[in-house]
């Protein structure tokens, strides 16, 4: 600038001395200001325009200061502004096209006027309508540009928001998947088993050799120094049979999710509910020194409980608890349904202590009163006389004094149902519902499946509330401006400087040549680098016939113009040759630079796409991994219910059937196999062959023709499965209704070829004991810490009887259930009249495994006669 002022007329640079460094300190305000949040939020938009505005006024200043005024004065400069106003500012498409307009439109208007006081030529309109057409080509790119920038801004703000999400979504299916791997399973069991699930949704053979071992995989553990409570409801079936399906699952619901939250301050872990029995476990899985007074506290506070129930609805159950201190194996066997659940003489002793008790009392062993420590007194329980396992073993029992004196007002009711009574009162306690701590993933969702950012404070903080897509898309720009602001606002200074001169029409070559630079950066979709390339040919080519080929006709040009001039030569600012390299130069630099930047958000959306296509894929396999957990403990048609899009927690599962055919297969020989010793690991290797036989029965229910079949649970040896459960609670068709009766039955010979072969391999003579029965059935849904499905009624109990009464190696059936075989074409025959416990007599019958196979509905006389 010094030099510049000593060659020239000082007063032909005071447009330039004042404006640069006043623009400087502009830019330089706005850029310190920028950098406050506050701030940048509140004046985002006055900063834009004020920036926009600084560079006009110097566009006019060096217009009007410097020289002669020419047609194509401050063109370059003005482009430029135009494409900064597109591809710098944060402004809106929308503002970005009115502030061009304006810049563009001003300019030629200002330039009309000036020149519209001497004469007006035909070249001189002609190099108007150029500016105009230059001006055009300049929008449309920087339109263009400003478009495709936006898509992949919106794309690329939609893809971080994604990926921000996805976190989120994948940490709560995570939480969701670990609350109900622990609802059904001990942590201890649970961290093997989720492995093998993840490593089976991933694919065979993901990560591990090949196993070898021709075993089922094994997950139980043994546990010393336990204690074991069985307690069941005295009088529950009676007052079961008084319910509607509603009214029962209500109540059994609050009832054990009142046991499970006296469990849960005693420091008892529930194992298992087999219809109104309820058994749990202290010291799993880590050892308590004082178990034994937790499961007797546990079983005075149950006591307690059923009492408050009885002396306020005047319904007349009590509770029967039988506790045993021992050893325990406790873990999950087959492959569906996983229940856990314990083994050992030890479990059935206490199981027999429960038979063997009293109603309202704790019946314990000697060995747990030894671990008692006289914490509580107690009295002779004299159960070897109700129980003839107990006498057969010579066990010493006790009943515990309970040490409350409770005092409690028998309550006047009005004259209703004993059902009714119960779950009125019942809902008092409150019990939390099934899967209730499980918070429902449709909940993060809207209704067009994205993730609901208000269920999260993470996503509020991190994404702008304010302005959304467009704000981000200003952000996004404002960044890119603080980044090269030095670069682009110190030459956006010196471009007015070094820019525009009164040119020939040498100077629309260079302006043409920019227009080229131009399209390149913005049309061509090329990688950067060869952009880089076509563009740096461009400038030398151009500024080798400037500078070097073509200089000479430039100068002659400058000094006709400025003949009759003051100034002799033209200043800086409107020499043609050093504006016009200087343009080239400047267009190359910023074009570059956004050619980078369109590169930059292409790769930046291409990771952001690449890391949640691979976040959705662990989600997915979470969501699956939460399914197969989910319908492994209940039959499909249920977990649909819990996993239902508005499914809100309000209402417990239960359906009523009234045509279910029920299943309870046995091995009796299995409690004589099982033995504790070292050579079988304390029974461990018993439960392995347990674990092979019902793995194999479950291997069954993946077969098609067994689809119907639903396993409802195993307890002990014993396998439990039930039909017609998947079907419509509404009548099939008559001639249909009937089959799945027959389905059973097919599976049951299924079982019995199954143990055949087990029994061929391991040197075993076990045999099946099969009891079927059908009619109708209560489903549903217990528990909220550990949620169970399970089924009631009249035909399960009846169906359990046909089991324990039965014979070896033989299906035995009701009178009801024979018939509907024999249409189906099944043998029977009669086993004649038996006793039932809780039925009185029955006549019941055994189906053979050979079938006549005929349809008719007439019944063969020969198997009806007994």
């Amino acid at each position: 600038i010094y030099s510049l002022m000593l060659d020239t007329d000082i007063e032909a640079h005071v447009a330039f001395v004042i404006t640069v460094p006043t623009a400087l300190a502009i830019f330089l305000s706005i850029f310190v200001l920028v950098c406050i949040e506050s701030v940048f939020k509140k004046l985002l938009r006055v900063f834009s325009l004020v920036i926009w505005a600084c560079l006009v006024a110097m566009g006019y200043l060096f217009m009007f200061f410097g020289g002669i005024i020419c047609p194509w004065d401050q063109v370059s400069f003005f482009l430029f502004i135009i494409f900064v106003v597109y591809t710098m500012l944060p402004f809106s498409m929308k503002d970005a096209i009115i502030a061009s307009v304006v810049t563009c439109s001003s300019h030629t208007v200002v330039l009309s006027v000036c020149l519209s006081s001497g004469p007006v030529v035909f070249s001189l309109l002609l190099q108007i309508l150029a500016n105009i057409i230059i001006f055009i080509c300049g929008n449309m790119a920087g339109a263009y540009h400003k478009h495709l920038m936006e898509l992949a801004l919106k794309q690329t703000y939609h893809d971080t928001c994604n990926c921000i999400k996805s976190p989120i979504k994948l940490e709560f299916e995570k939480r969701q998947q670990e609350r109900l791997l622990l609802s059904l399973l001990p942590a201890h069991i649970a961290r093997v088993m989720k492995a093998e699930i993840i490593q089976r949704l991933q694919g065979p053979n993901f990560g591990q050799v090949e196993n070898t071992n021709n075993f089922h995989n094994l997950y139980v553990q043994r546990h010393t120094n336990v204690s074991i409570l069985y307690a069941d409801i005295v009088g529950f079936t009676r007052l079961a049979s008084d319910c509607s399906p509603g009214e029962l699952v209500h109540m059994l619901n609050e009832l054990f999710g009142k046991f499970d939250q006296i469990a849960k301050e005693n420091e008892c872990m529930r194992i298992k509910i087999l219809g109104d029995c309820y058994y749990c476990v202290s010291g799993l899985p880590e050892s308590l020194p004082n178990h034994a007074k937790n499961c007797v506290k546990m079983g005075l506070d149950m006591c307690e409980a059923i009492k408050k129930v009885r002396d306020a609805t005047c319904v007349d159950i009590n509770m029967r608890v039988g506790v045993h201190s021992g050893n325990v194996l406790c873990g999950v066997i087959g492959l569906q349904k996983w229940q856990y659940d314990v083994w050992s003489h030890d479990v059935t002793l206490a199981n027999h202590m429960e038979a063997g008790g009293v109603p309202g009392r704790v019946h314990i062993t000697s060995v747990t009163l030894e671990h008692l420590n006289g914490a509580y007194k107690v009295e002779d329980g004299y159960g070897q006389e109700r129980d003839p396992y107990l006498k057969e073993h010579g066990v010493v029992t006790y009943l515990v004094i309970n040490p409350k004196v409770d005092q409690l007002t028998q309550l006047t009711l009005d004259k209703m149902r004993a059902s009714v009574r119960m779950t009125r009162y019942l809902e008092s306690w409150g019990a939390a519902k099934p899967f209730a701590n499980l918070h429902h993933r449709d909940s993060m969702t809207n209704e067009n499946g994205k993730i609901n950012t208000a269920v999260s404070p993470m996503i509020s903080n991190t994404l702008w509330t304010k302005g959304t897509k467009h704000y981000c898309s200003c952000r996004c720009h404002f960044i890119y401006c603080h980044r090269y602001h030095h670069f682009s606002l110190h030459y956006g200074c010196c471009f007015p400087c070094l820019r525009c001169l009164c040119c020939s029409p040498w100077q629309y070559l260079i302006y043409s040549c920019i227009l080229g630079l131009i399209s390149c950066s913005v049309f061509l979709r090329i990688n950067y680098e060869l952009k880089m390339l076509i563009m740096l040919t461009a400038v030398v080519a151009y500024n080798i016939i400037i500078l070097q080929t073509h200089a000479s006709l430039l100068d002659e040009y400058s000094k006709f113009l400025y003949k009759t001039e003051v100034l002799e030569r033209p200043g800086v600012l409107k020499d043609l040759k050093t504006m016009g390299s200087v343009s080239l130069f400047i267009f190359f630099v910023t074009l570059l630079v956004l050619a980078r930047q369109n590169e930059y958000y292409c790769r930046l959306d291409f990771l952001w796409k690449n890391k949640f296509k691979k976040e959705c894929e662990e989600i997915e396999t979470m969501e699956n991994l939460n399914r197969v957990l989910l319908e492994n403990v209940l039959p499909a048609h249920v977990a649909e219910h819990f996993l239902a899009r508005n499914w809100k927690n309000e209402d417990l599962y239960h359906q009523s059937y009234d045509l279910v055919c029920v299943m309870f297969a046995s091995i009796p020989d299995f409690k004589e196999f099982y033995t504790e010793s070292d050579v079988n690991k304390e029974g461990l290797e018993c439960l392995r062959l347990l674990n092979e036989i019902i793995a194999d029965f479950d291997e069954l229910l993946s077969k098609p023709k067994f689809s119907g079949v639903e396993k409802i649970k195993t307890i002990g040896s014993t396998y439990m499965a039930a039909t017609g459960l998947n079907a419509t609670p509404e009548h099939a068709q008559h001639d249909r209704q009937y089959m799945h009766i027959g389905t059973m039955v097919e599976f049951a010979f299924a079982l019995v070829g199954k143990l055949d072969v087990i029994n061929k391999h391991s040197f075993n003579d076990f045999k099946l004991r099969v009891g079927i029965n059908h009619g109708p059935v209560i489903a549903g849904v217990i528990g909220a810490q550990k949620p169970q499905y399970d089924i009631w009624g009249n035909t399960v109990n009846v169906a359990s009887r046909m089991d324990s009464t039965g014979v070896l190696g033989k299906i035995q059936v009701t009178e009801e259930t024979s018939r509907i075989l024999l249409a189906l074409g099944y043998t029977c025959s009669c086993r004649g009249i038996i006793n039932v416990k809780g039925k009185g007599e029955l006549k019941t019958y055994f189906v053979h495994t050979e079938m006549t196979r005929s349809l008719s509905l007439g019944t063969p006389e020969l198997h009806l006669g007994c």
